[in-house]
């Protein structure tokens, strides 16, 4: 009789430890449901807090790839598994509606970027206008490359537009998209760059944003793609952003809403 009751024991320790066990895999199973975000690389910063604020809220994980808007564009076109695409310029989103690429060509803006001169506190050089560019002290100017990256488009659009292009051209070095932009000014690689409002390190940077009216709108927006199978929960993500949530966050890393 002992031995029979501690058999039944047995089996319903076993049985629970199995049901238990399964119950656990399941719960990470749906936390670890995975959504995969392309995004332009001025929105590192943003939505590493972003993503993490709506993950709290969902039993999802995302998933960011960041880089220049043109480069990711052609990632999508030649098969990549995004579920979602965020470029800093609605132009790739156009782009990639017309492939047919995209949720019934259903874009969502939900915020503008500001581009503007930061330089290295240290360095007590202070760049406030386009003409103090043509200043002897600055000999280096780091923008992101103006063929596939939007922030070095609105960069190369507002030098023209204020006449220097030509004065400063010798001058330019390039990055591959923002963020690298941004790397080689923290690395006294160049004196000036333009960059992101997004990217400023208000204890090492200084910033002086320039005249929206000199270059095309910084339009961030987002959109589904048609072959992503998580459809649901990329909308979830849309929502996020447009939440009151979202969107002050947005406003507190130096966005303007629309």
């Amino acid at each position: 009789m002992a031995n029979t009751r501690i058999l039944l024991l047995i089996i319903v320790l076993l049985f629970i430890n199995i049901s238990l066990g399964c119950a656990t895999n399941n719960d990470v199973n749906e936390r670890k449901q995975e959504l995969h975000v392309a995004a332009a690389s001025n929105l590192v910063q943003v939505f590493t807090e972003l993503g993490q604020q709506f993950e709290e809220e969902h039993p999802i994980e995302l998933v960011f790839s960041f880089g220049s808007s043109g480069q990711i564009s052609d990632q999508i076109i030649n098969g990549a598994p995004y579920d979602m695409f965020t470029p800093a310029n609605i132009e790739f989103l156009d782009q990639l509606g017309n492939e047919g690429l995209l949720l019934e060509e259903n874009y969502t803006t939900y915020a503008f970027g500001t581009i503007g001169f930061s330089t290295l506190k240290e360095n007590d050089l202070q760049v406030d206008t386009f003409e103090d560019l043509l200043n002897d002290d600055i000999v280096k100017i780091a923008i992101a490359n103006p063929e596939h990256a939007p922030y070095g488009m609105a960069a190369k659009q507002a030098l023209e537009e204020a006449d220097v292009w030509g004065k400063v051209e010798e001058k330019l070095v390039y990055g591959r998209n923002i963020s690298d932009t941004l790397a080689l000014l923290q690395t006294k690689n160049v004196e000036v760059a333009m960059i992101a409002l997004s990217l400023k390190d208000e204890e090492t940077l200084t910033f002086t944003p320039i005249n929206e009216q000199l270059h095309k709108p910084l339009n961030h927006s987002i959109s589904i793609l048609k072959r992503s199978e998580k459809q649901e929960e990329a909308q979830a993500f849309i929502d996020f952003l447009l939440s009151e949530r979202g969107q002050q966050t947005l406003v507190e890393y130096g966005y303007s809403l629309p």
